[in-house]
């Protein structure tokens, strides 16, 4: 038996990603639209009721309407868009988390794609807000760096011009308003009572990102120091196939003691960094914005949700 998938929005950066994960498998099949239906609100609806999962890779407007086209209650709904990250009823896809975002996912019927800034903070703050050593008032602050296949199309269009402006060698910061949409489930998943400062940039690489979260022990409800904070977060993700807590200050792992942004390109897999002394803690975390923050991440929670080994087609 072939479980069936759709993806509504495949032509889009993650669309496309989630294909070419998908299409050498031989456990599924992979539903097509026809070109000029792609728009076509009941050829879409006909084969999202038809899917055992479908993918929404779609703005946010579009994955509301498409989750409004959903009637068959045994369709597993994966949506890679913002819409729903917050929403009551849909199950949150992060399973490293913790064994109840990992259930949610096996048995609700909606599931939330995480963002990809979104997913590399959390994994950092998530944990110490939880296990009571960061207060949820703290004043978070959170600096990030991305390729720019994260701005879509467009954007990696605009990097890929051979007359495009000098500046775009340089990191670009953007986000300065602070209404980055990422924000509002950075603050809701991690149990924060306010949003957090965001501070996202773009450079010239194509896919992955490094997002930091630097603390001041003196305002944590414990009295805990880097390495106290390094020892926690290993237990905390111990066991876990694509969340790995690397040695401290990145020992024996860092080039020269940098720390690269593109080192996980291509994959589905988080690096955690944790460095620094008793006063002031620097945590990283390093990702694939097209893998672990998209595409990677709907497909381990289509594997979770359809009960298979969540690193096919992964590793």
């Amino acid at each position: 038996m072939k479980f069936k998938v759709f993806i509504d929005g495949k032509e889009g950066t993650t669309g496309l990603k989630i294909f070419d994960r998908l299409e050498k498998r031989d456990d599924l099949e992979i539903l097509l639209i026809d070109e000029d239906k792609r728009k076509d609100a009941e050829e879409r609806k006909k084969l999202i009721n038809a899917a055992d999962v479908a993918f929404f890779c779609l703005p946010d407007a579009a994955a509301v309407e498409a989750a409004s086209l959903v009637e068959n209650s045994k369709v597993k709904i994966i949506d890679a868009s913002t819409a729903h990250r917050t929403e009551a009823g849909w199950a949150y896809g992060f399973p490293e988390l913790s064994k109840e975002h990992r259930e949610k996912i096996a048995t609700n019927q909606f599931i939330a794609n995480p963002g990809c800034y979104a997913t590399g903070f959390i994994s950092l703050v998530h944990p110490l807000v939880k296990l009571g050593v960061m207060p949820a008032d703290y004043p978070v602050v959170c600096h990030a760096i991305s390729g720019y296949s994260g701005g879509g199309k467009k954007m990696i269009s605009a990097y890929a011009d051979p007359n495009r402006p000098a500046e775009y060698v340089s990191v670009r910061q953007y986000g300065l308003t602070q209404t980055h949409k990422h924000q509002k489930e950075m603050k809701i998943i991690s149990g924060l009572a306010d949003t957090p400062i965001f501070n996202p940039a773009v450079s010239d690489f194509f896919n992955g990102m490094t997002v930091n979260v630097p603390l001041y022990t003196k305002l944590l409800n414990k009295k805990l120091g880097a390495k106290d904070i390094h020892e926690l977060l290993c237990e905390y993700y111990e066991g876990q196939n694509f969340v790995k807590v690397m040695p401290f200050g990145g020992e024996g792992v860092l080039e020269g003691g940098f720390l690269p942004s593109n080192q996980l390109a291509d994959t589905n897999m988080l690096h955690i960094y944790v460095a620094g002394n008793d006063e002031r803690v620097l945590t990283a975390a390093c990702l694939d914005n097209l893998g672990k923050g998209a595409s990677g991440a709907a497909v381990q929670n289509m594997n979770i949700a359809l009960g298979l080994d969540e690193t096919i087609g992964l590793l």
